[in-house]
């Protein structure tokens, strides 16, 4: 480094040309006209190409591994009584609940058994009497988050159950 070289300070926010060197000093003059001392150990010069000339290289971005479980797709069970059974006509109501509980209660001991942790729940939008036993089915099972459906009560007709 030589007197007129720009330079900055390396643990101080300060840039300056140099004006004096002295043994290990060096004196800078800052862009307000305000002189500064410093050993030469702390100052570096501030060429604006210094870096230009260096090739930048662009590594690849790691892949994340992603667990065999994350990628299980979440199962759906559609509880409209048309999809469980071929001729809905020849049932009772009491009959298509008890159907529809026991299929629910399958389901659930599938998802545990297969390792499945997302369970999709359609029950509809009617007059609550599927989704209330959903609801009674879903509280009496250990080991599952759900909404209970109490602030969106017969807005949303499915409820999806993790299972833990």
């Amino acid at each position: 480094m030589k007197a007129g070289d720009k330079v900055s300070v390396l643990n101080d926010n300060l840039k300056g040309k140099i004006i004096k060197i002295h043994k290990n000093l060096i004196t800078i003059e800052d862009e307000y006209g305000f002189e500064h001392t410093y050993p030469s150990s702390e100052i570096v010069p501030a060429e604006a190409d210094l870096y230009n000339l260096q090739p930048v290289t662009v590594k690849q971005e790691p892949k994340k591994n992603i667990s065999k479980k994350n990628k299980i797709p979440a199962l759906v069970l559609d509880l409209h009584f048309d999809q469980l059974v071929n001729n809905p006509s020849d049932y009772d109501s009491w009959e298509r609940l008890f159907i529809q509980k026991q299929r629910l209660q399958e389901t659930i001991n599938f998802c545990r058994k297969n390792h499945i942790k997302k369970l999709d729940v359609i029950h509809g939008i009617g007059d609550g009497v599927l989704q209330s036993m959903v609801l009674d089915v879903l509280r009496g099972e250990t080991g599952l988050e759900y909404e209970d459906g109490t602030f969106f009560k017969h807005q949303s007709g499915t409820i999806t159950v993790i299972l833990k």
